[in-house]
């Protein structure tokens, strides 16, 4: 019998607001455990919650990014559960109404593109966070993260391997970063994916026992968990067994999913609406406000640069793979560069200096205006591509202009015509063997010959027009 996966997947990403989504407490992640706190986020008994606007604006605006319907009418509710990281034993959250709903995100796979629908996405507070030291019998709990603003993002089970999961996430991790709704740090939390896996035989529509796999630290930790997930169900089931519902994890030393805890049924979190918020009303003005507010998203951005710039699917997709990069070739473009070589130099030398250097393109010291000029000094004969990679070099470090490291260094290109002439007329005379060898038909001869003039012009002759005139002068003897 053959079987098929059905995953759906369910994405928490802490949203980048200023401050939290019931209080004024700062979202800071570095600050010292348990100082961005106060009476509302540590649970105190009497404290009344504010919802926080930004965070509603930012929900909205990721949930149309996502092609979400916006709830005209929702409210927050309680989820009940005890747990040390919750200090008020409930999470306030959205239960039957949440904010954003049937959406869909566009993938592409080998069958082509492919549609996974969102069912919702709604706000709600982050817990606090649990510490646990290696090699003692104490926890602590840091209520930092305690009500920083959250969205849950939770799909149909339309995905069907664990690479289709790892373009959800990678697609989707891309639209909230362009959108500025997180920074989607997950070493930090900021977002957490958990994968909900069955298999069931090929063409059944009944549902397979799924298991929830959690705590996986990257998107291709994501990939693999749900890869080993669905071989190892389908070996159970092949060998007469039953899949267990339970909640597994990753060991990334092991390769392989671990069980954590057997869930045999849902929780009875006995949500009830939040008696503390008024509902939540977004009227069409408002919802509009957002929606015209929206950067170009990074599918339509790479379609663009695709017909504006002629650029290649490849090319356009590594430059809008992050809002920055393509913010920064786009600017390039601006101050006067061509699309292909500024697409060249952008991918190629700049991004291996900055991956060399660690940092990233918002703080590069290369000027987009500076490395448009270099791009002109390439096109128009001063700067020879060799001498732009010292140039954009310098350029890097020290965030001068390329005319500026051209003029201070005396690297500009010598293309006067009579200077080159003389410099090749001596070159031939003081090397009548290579010479001959050229009239034999050898061709290392001429890139000898070229090698002596850019060696006499300290690599500062244009080669172009000293291969014409060495070719030239050559035929005359």
């Amino acid at each position: 019998m053959e079987y098929e996966a059905v995953i759906g997947m369910e994405v928490h990403v802490e949203l980048n607001t200023k401050s939290k989504v019931f209080c004024g407490c700062s979202t800071n992640f570095h600050a010292p455990p348990n100082t961005n706190v106060c009476p509302v986020c540590l649970g105190m008994p009497g404290v009344l919650p504010v919802l926080n606007k930004a965070a509603v604006e930012t929900s909205i605006a990721v949930g149309l990014a996502l092609n979400c319907s916006i709830s005209r009418w929702s409210k927050m509710d309680r989820k009940n559960y005890f747990y040390p990281d919750l200090a008020k034993n409930y999470q306030i959250s959205q239960y039957d109404l949440p904010l954003c709903y049937d959406g869909f995100v566009e993938i592409e796979t080998d069958n082509g593109p492919k549609r996974i629908g969102v069912t919702r996405a709604h706000l709600e507070e982050d817990t606090a966070r649990n510490v646990h030291t290696i090699g003692s019998s104490e926890s602590g709990v840091d209520f930092n993260r305690s009500g920083v603003p959250l969205l849950e993002i939770v799909t149909e089970p339309d995905i069907g391997s664990g690479q289709e999961a790892y373009e959800y996430l990678t697609g989707l991790k891309q639209t909230l970063q362009y959108l500025g709704a997180s920074d989607c740090n997950m070493e930090e939390g900021s977002l957490r994916a958990e994968a909900n896996i069955s298999v069931r035989p090929t063409g059944s529509k009944e549902f397979g026992t799924k298991t929830e796999v959690k705590n996986v630290a990257s998107f291709s930790g994501t990939q693999k968990a749900i890869a080993y997930e669905i071989e190892r169900q389908i070996a159970v089931l092949k060998e007469g067994g039953v899949i267990v519902q339970e909640t597994r994890g990753w060991d990334d030393r092991k390769n392989a999913t671990v069980s954590q805890r057997s869930k045999e049924s849902a929780h009875d979190y006995r949500y009830f609406p939040e008696p503390d918020l008024p509902p939540l009303q977004v009227d069409e003005a408002w919802e509009q406000s957002i929606r015209e507010s929206l950067p170009e998203l990074p599918h339509d951005r790479k379609q663009r640069f695709q017909e504006q710039y002629g650029l290649t699917p490849y090319d356009a997709g590594v430059l809008t793979a992050a809002r920055p990069i393509a913010d920064y070739y786009e600017a390039v473009l601006t101050a006067g560069g061509e699309a292909k070589p500024a697409a060249n130099w952008v991918m190629g030398d700049l991004q291996a200096l900055l991956t060399e250097a660690r940092t990233e393109i918002q703080d590069c010291r290369v000027a987009p205006e500076h490395l448009a000029g270099m791009l002109q000094l390439i096109a128009d004969g001063s700067i020879s591509g060799k001498m732009a990679k010292e140039v954009l070099e310098e350029m890097f470090a020290t965030g001068k202009s390329a005319k500026q490291l051209v003029e201070e260094k005396g690297l500009a290109q010598i293309s006067d015509t009579a200077e080159l002439e003389s410099i090749a007329l001596k070159v031939i005379e003081e090397n009548p063997g290579p010479v001959a060898d050229y009239k034999n038909g050898k061709d290392r001869a001429l890139k000898f010959l070229m090698g002596q003039i850019m060696k006499a012009t300290k690599g500062q002759g244009n080669p172009k027009l000293v291969n014409e005139i060495l070719v030239r002068e050559l035929n005359k003897h």
